[in-house]
C-alpha cells in the first residue's frame, strides 16, 4: 500500500523544497507557517487522513483526490492535459505504409486487448536486479506462489510487481463532460473500433460474435475502404468539441444528445479505442509534435482514453487523456504494440485486403447539428486554432555523450539533465523557479506519480558556479559540485519512488481540510506555496525502444513542458512554450549546459 509519510518529514522536505526559491526573509515566513502547520492543524488533518487511509485499504489515499483533480479541471484536456508519444518507424521501411502499419498496429492492440482481459498479460514489473529476476527460471517458480505471498517472494529477488489497476480504462472508455466534474465511461461490451479520416467519423466491429478478432485481411479492407472514401470534410468537424472548455462542452454536448445523435455518440464512447488517419506526411520532429501533440482539432477525439494516430507515411503516435492513467500504462500498451506488430505483423506489404462488402460492414456517423451547436463548432474552431498558434516547440539533439558516460563517471544520467534545465533557465532568466518531475509510484496499490523537485539549494549553487564564476572554480571543485547535485537528486527519486515526497501528501491534507469544510490553513494559502506550485519548468522523461519522442504542453501559461530522453550516446530534449517564454533560446541553453558539464566530467573546461 502507497505510505502516508510522516508529517514532520513532509514538512521537512516542503522546505528544503522551498529553500532555493526564496530570499532568507521570505524563507522565514515560509518556516514559521510550515511549523504552525505541522503543529497545529496539519497534525489533525494528517490523523485524519491517516485514519482514513486504514479504513480504505483496498485503495490508496491519493485516488480519489487525484481522480477528482483531473475530473474536476474545466480547461481543454488538449494542451493542458493530455501528452503524446510517437512510436518509432518499423525497422522494415516498406511496413510503414499508411495503411499496412494502420492494419498491423491495430491487430496487434487487439491482441494485446484480449490477452490482458483473459488474464494472461505478463505482470508489470520493475527489476532492480534483472539477471536474477528477470528470467525464465523464476517466471516458473512464482507461478506456483499463491498470489498472497508471490509478491514477497518478488521483493526477495529486488523484483516490485507495479500495480495495474489503472489498464483496462485502455479499451473502450472515453472521458465524458459533466458540469463541475466529468466522468470516465467504459463499456467492454463493444466491439467496434472508432476512425477518424479528414474530420469524418466511421465505425465497423473489430471484434466478431464469439470473440474473436476480425481477420486482418477485412481490417485491412475496411480501413482501405475508408481511406479511399472521397466524403468531403465536414463544414462543421465535430471534433473540435472535444477541445473544449469542459463545461461548454458539457452544455453542447447536452443540446447534442437532445437533437437526436444519442446512438452516434454512443458509438464514439464505447469504441474500443480511436483510430485516426491523417492525409498528410510528416515533415521533421516538430511538425511530428505538433501533429501527434493536437493536430488540427477535427481528425481527434481527445476524450477517447487514447486516440492511435497514423499519418500519410505510416509515422504513428498515441495521444492519451490523463485523468484515467498514467505514462505507465500507456507505455507498456506502446512497447507490446510496437513489438508485436513489427516481430509478429498479421499483414504484409504483399497481403491483398480480404473481398468483402466494407460499404455495408463500415458505418459513417452523421452528426445532426441545428445552429447553436454549428455555432459552439465554429466557436471550439476559434480558441482551438488560437490556442495552437500561440505554441512553440522545439528540439534539440545533443551528442556529445549520453547515459554510458555518466555511468562510467558515477553520476546519475537524469540528475545531470535535471542539472541542465536549471543551468539554462538561470543563464537564460537569471532565476531559480518552481520544477516539476513526475515520477511513478505504481509499486504500491493504486499508486499514481509523486513529485521530484529538482530544483535543490545544489542544483542552485552548481548552476551559479558554472554560469556566473566558472573561471573561478578548479575542474575538480565542478565535478564535485555535480557530484552532490547528483547524489541529492538521486535520493530524491528515491524517496518518491516508495511514496515519500511531500506534494501528494500535502495535496491529501488540503483536500481533505477542504472537503470537511475547514477553512483553508494559512499554510496554503502562503504566497511561496502558490509559487511551488506555479510549476514553471515542468517535465517528463522515458526511454523504450518502442519510442521516438514524447511530449506535453506547458502546465501554466510562463513555463515549458520539457520531454526528454537520455540515451546511451545522446540526449534528447523537446520542449512546449506560450508567448512569454522563448523555448528555442532555452534549449539553446540546455545544450550549452550539457556540453558544459560533460566537458568537466571529461576533466576538460
Amino acid at each position: 500500500r502507497l505510505p502516508v509519510p510522516k508529517l514532520e518529514d513532509t514538512i521537512r522536505r516542503y522546505l528544503n523544497a522551498q529553500k532555493p526559491l526564496l530570499n532568507d526573509d521570505q524563507f522565514r515566513k515560509t518556516e514559521e507557517l510550515a511549523h504552525h502547520f505541522e503543529t497545529g492543524i496539519g497534525r489533525e488533518l494528517h490523523e485524519q487522513l491517516v485514519a482514513k487511509d486504514n479504513r480504505n485499504k483496498h485503495t490508496s489515499y491519493i485516488t480519489g483526490p487525484w481522480f477528482d483533480m483531473y475530473l474536476k479541471a474545466r480547461e481543454p484536456v488538449v494542451l493542458n492535459f493530455n501528452a503524446f508519444m510517437s512510436f518509432n518507424p518499423d525497422p522494415k521501411a516498406e511496413y510503414n505504409d499508411q495503411l499496412i502499419r494502420a492494419t498491423n498496429m491495430t491487430v496487434s492492440a487487439l491482441r494485446f486487448m484480449k490477452t490482458f482481459r483473459a488474464g494472461y498479460l505478463e505482470p508489470e514489473v520493475f527489476h532492480l536486479n534483472p539477471e536474477k529476476s528477470d528470467t525464465q527460471l523464476f517466471k516458473k517458480i512464482i507461478r506456483f506462489v499463491p498470489s498472497s505471498l508471490s509478491w514477497f517472494g518478488a521483493y526477495m529477488v529486488n523484483a516490485y510487481p507495479l500495480d495495474m489497476s489503472q489498464y483496462f480504462r485502455l479499451f473502450n472508455s472515453t472521458r465524458l463532460p459533466k458540469f463541475n466534474r466529468d466522468e470516465l465511461y467504459t463499456d467492454e461490451t463493444a466491439k467496434h473500433l472508432l476512425v477518424l479520416r479528414n474530420g469524418n467519423f466511421y465505425a465497423f466491429d473489430v471484434i466478431d460474435r464469439d470473440g474473436n478478432i476480425l481477420k486482418p485481411s477485412e481490417i485491412q479492407a475496411h480501413l482501405k475502404y475508408i481511406l479511399s472514401n472521397n466524403s468531403p470534410a465536414p463544414a462543421f468537424p465535430l471534433g473540435y468539441l472535444s477541445s473544449e472548455n469542459r463545461d461548454t462542452w458539457a452544455s453542447l454536448r447536452k443540446i447534442l444528445l437532445d437533437n437526436g445523435n444519442e446512438e452516434a455518440l454512443q458509438k464514439v464512447d464505447s469504441a474500443v479505442f480511436c483510430l485516426s488517419l491523417d492525409d498528410f506526411p510528416v515533415k521533421d520532429f516538430v511538425h511530428l509534435s505538433h501533429t501527434m501533440l493536437h493536430g488540427d482539432g477535427a481528425n481527434r477525439w481527445y476524450d477517447k482514453s487514447f486516440n492511435l494516430i497514423i499519418t500519410k507515411d505510416g509515422t504513428a503516435g498515441v495521444n492519451f487523456e490523463h485523468s484515467w492513467g498514467d505514462g505507465v500504462a500507456v507505455l507498456r500498451f506502446q512497447n507490446e504494440v510496437f513489438k508485436d506488430s513489427t516481430k509478429a505483423p498479421a499483414i504484409s506489404p504483399q497481403s491483398q485486403p480480404a473481398s468483402v462488402d466494407s460499404s455495408r460492414a463500415v458505418q459513417k456517423l452523421d452528426f445532426k447539428l441545428n445552429d447553436a451547436l454549428k455555432a459552439g463548432i465554429t466557436k471550439a474552431k476559434e480558441k482551438f486554432d488560437a490556442t495552437v498558434e500561440s505554441l512553440s516547440l522545439n528540439l534539440i539533439q545533443f551528442h556529445e555523450g549520453g547515459k554510458e558516460l555518466l555511468k562510467q563517471k558515477k553520476v546519475s544520467p537524469d540528475a545531470v539533465a535535471q542539472l541542465s534545465f536549471q543551468m539554462a533557465f538561470l543563464r537564460q532568466y537569471n532565476q531559480t523557479v518552481a520544477t516539476y518531475e513526475s515520477c511513478s509510484t505504481a509499486a504500491f496499490k493504486h499508486g499514481r506519480t509523486e513529485t521530484i523537485r529538482p530544483a535543490s539549494i545544489h542544483t542552485k549553487k552548481c548552476s551559479e558556479a558554472f554560469v556566473r564564476e566558472l573561471s573561478k572554480h578548479s575542474t575538480e571543485e565542478l565535478q564535485k559540485l555535480i557530484e552532490e547535485c547528483s547524489k541529492y537528486h538521486g535520493r530524491l527519486t528515491k524517496e518518491a519512488a516508495m511514496g515519500q515526497g511531500f506534494d501528494r501528501h500535502l495535496f491529501g491534507l488540503r483536500y481533505l481540510a477542504l472537503s470537511k469544510g475547514i477553512a483553508l490553513p494559512d499554510f496554503y494559502q502562503d504566497q511561496a506555496y502558490a509559487r511551488l506550485n506555479h510549476n514553471i519548468i515542468s517535465t517528463s522523461t522515458l526511454v523504450s525502444p518502442a519510442v521516438q519522442l514524447g511530449g506535453f504542453g506547458p502546465v501554466v501559461s510562463d513555463g515549458f513542458g520539457v520531454g526528454y530522453q537520455v540515451h546511451d550516446d545522446w540526449i534528447g530534449c523537446n520542449v512546449s512554450s506560450y508567448p512569454t517564454r522563448n523555448g528555442k533560446e532555452f534549449l539553446q541553453c540546455v545544450h550549452k549546459s550539457l556540453e558544459d558539464i560533460f566537458n568537466v566530467l571529461k576533466g576538460k573546461k
